[in-house]
């Protein structure tokens, strides 16, 4: 168990379009569904440009020339029938783009996480990462799936009905390009204010996931203590923060698009007015005119939806870019380039703590550890004890190489750790923690977690050794029986002795306790005390414990007191002395001063 508080995560920077370019760097990986993508968009975009084109053909050689009308009504048809089929293709590549995206995303996050140092974890909470992956994500979504799309369509849309203008009316169309610059001011000043209030929403709507999960998860506790109204009145005010900030996008948003479509729309009312002149001097066709009015609407429409695009681009980037935090963090704890084999000690494996000095990075300015030197020899059993707050899960933590030391040296068969892969360090060793996780899963599943490759006899082989296949055997679907939430529907002796099977299935050479009986009523200790006896035989062991009987039969026991060694030897010995573990022995049984 860490005894290091954790810290709010830091500012992050504001994000910028370019965020999105993680996202491209994602998509490129299917070029062909982009390049299908792009051509049905480009299809779909032509196709809605000739439809005034079509209007233009039936007014003035249908209506007009006395023609076949119906020729160019079909002709306008079969126009209409390329839209239907581009706009479907054009939807289907691209919200499979964001889908896929998205998974990749997701994945690729989810790897960088699992090489992260607990550090990590201290500094971003882990309810405010699951919203990234979850809230984030779906904006993500979003943006490659529909608004990248619209937004091009609407640009290709736009230039090219500007072209056919010009082809049109140059003189009209050049009037109509006057309002662009005025738009473009516009969509950049106020999309900068867009950004940050987009990020800042992004924000609360992390912080109302992460006071959601740790009240959910602690409701036991608030029940107890009849703090359901606080934690209402709580939940209220972070609730009402998040909707204040996205009231303010809101408005911003609500703001930047009445401004460009007024602009958009006068823009093009001018033009339609000076048209309507031009066609009672003669100097337009009726047919020119109509497809002019048909154009200028969907030019308008498509640079006025490109105001709203904007804003969804960017609330995408400020999501892209808290993704791009996760992706991108890189591990304290790394291997070296050419990591040195543990290969094994004499007769097993061996621990060695040389001289250590640790402060927890979320508390420099206390030392957790001071100048700590011991081994423990292949085969022993050394067992930790002394106060809350002693230092002894931060030996855990070190062995395991969570932590390096500020200074000094843990080594495993002689080899510091820096020096060797992580992976190979925690693949020597097992651990049954304090808090026993029990994964929301089948009870094999949770069983074989360490060593997945367990048969069933060699699983129910080590249910046995824990004192656990008989509950396991009395579950409905015995280890195919899922066992809820974090272990819902087991008690906390039976989710223990869930952690000491899993420890016995890897077999590991070391084997690390920390606590391990702590929270046990008397039966279900004697039951897991019986178990661990099974699972420290031939293996070198540390034990940290509270419980002094737990720990009688050590090889050798250290006392920690304020981060340093202060005593060490066997039970008889220490009782003996008189100091710090003989005072906590009087404290837990009557009978130690004269065992």
């Amino acid at each position: 168990m860490q005894d290091e508080p954790q810290t709010p995560p830091p500012a992050t920077p504001r994000p910028t379009l370019g965020s999105l370019a993680m996202l491209w760097r994602f998509a490129r990986a299917y070029p062909g569904r982009i390049a299908a993508a792009l051509a049905a968009l480009i299809v779909s975009s032509a196709a809605t440009l000739g439809i005034p084109s079509g209007f233009r053909l039936v007014i003035d050689r249908g209506f007009m020339g006395g023609g076949d009308i119906s020729r160019w009504f079909e002709y306008l048809l079969m126009i209409v029938v390329v839209l239907a089929i581009a706009s479907a293709l054009r939807f289907y590549f691209v919200s499979w783009l964001g889908e896929r995206v998205v998974a990749d995303i997701r994945s690729a996050t989810q790897a960088n996480l699992l090489r992260q140092a607990p550090r990590f974890f201290e500094e971003n909470r882990p309810s405010e990462i699951a919203s990234r992956m979850t809230a984030d994500t779906a904006i993500v979504e979003q943006v490659v799936g529909s608004t990248v799309s619209v937004a091009l369509r609407n640009l290709v849309t736009g230039i090219g009905g500007l072209a056919y203008l010009f082809i049109l009316a140059p003189k009209l169309a050049a009037m109509l390009l006057l309002g662009i610059p005025v738009i473009l001011i516009v969509l950049i000043g106020l999309g900068r204010r867009v950004r940050g209030l987009s990020r800042a929403s992004q924000d609360r709507l992390a912080d109302v996931g992460s006071v959601t999960a740790e009240v959910l998860g602690a409701m036991k506790i608030v029940q107890a203590f009849g703090q359901e109204t606080r934690e209402a009145a709580r939940f209220d005010a972070t609730v009402g923060a998040g909707f204040r900030t996205a009231k303010a996008r809101i408005r911003l948003r609500a703001l930047m698009t009445g401004v460009v479509i007024a602009l958009v729309f006068g823009s093009i009312t001018a033009v339609m007015w000076q048209g309507a002149l031009d066609v009672a001097n003669g100097n337009l066709s009726g047919g020119s005119i109509a497809a002019f009015v048909l154009t200028g609407g969907l030019v308008a429409g498509a640079f006025g939806s490109l105001s709203e695009s904007w804003g969804d681009l960017l609330r995408g980037a400020g999501a892209a870019s808290r993704l791009h935090e996760l992706m991108s963090a890189q591990p304290d704890i790394a291997p070296p380039a050419a990591p040195r084999p543990l290969g094994t000690g004499e007769g097993g494996a061996r621990l060695a703590f040389e001289d250590v000095h640790f402060h927890y990075p979320t508390r420099p300015d206390q030392a957790a550890l001071h100048g700590v030197s011991f081994s423990v020899a292949p085969g022993e059993t050394v067992a930790v004890v002394g106060p809350s707050g002693a230092g002894k899960s931060t030996l855990i933590q070190l062995a395991l190489r969570f932590y390096d030391p500020d200074s000094g040296r843990v080594l495993l068969n002689g080899v510091p750790l820096p020096q060797a892969d992580p992976a190979a360090i925690r693949a020597t060793m097992a651990m049954v923690p304090q808090d026993s996780v029990v994964f929301a899963a089948s009870a094999r599943d949770n069983l074989r977690y360490g060593r997945w490759d367990a048969t069933d006899e060699q699983i129910w082989d080590a249910a046995r050794a824990a004192n656990a296949d008989a509950f396991l055997r009395a579950l409905p679907q015995g280890l195919d029986t899922f066992l809820g939430e974090s272990g819902a529907r087991l008690s906390g002796g039976q989710r223990q002795r869930i952690a000491i099977a899993r420890a016995l299935l890897r077999d590991a050479p070391i084997l690390l306790l920390d606590e391990a009986t702590s929270a046990l009523d008397a039966e279900s200790e004697r039951l897991v005390q019986d178990a661990l006896g099974r699972l420290m035989r031939d293996r070198t062991t540390v034990v940290i414990a509270h419980r002094l009987a737990t720990v009688r039969a050590a090889d050798r026991i250290l006392v920690m007191d304020g981060g340093r060694i202060v005593e060490q030897g066997d039970h008889a010995a220490l009782v003996a002395q008189g100091g710090l573990y003989a005072r906590l022995a009087s404290l837990q049984f009557q009978d130690a001063l004269t065992a």
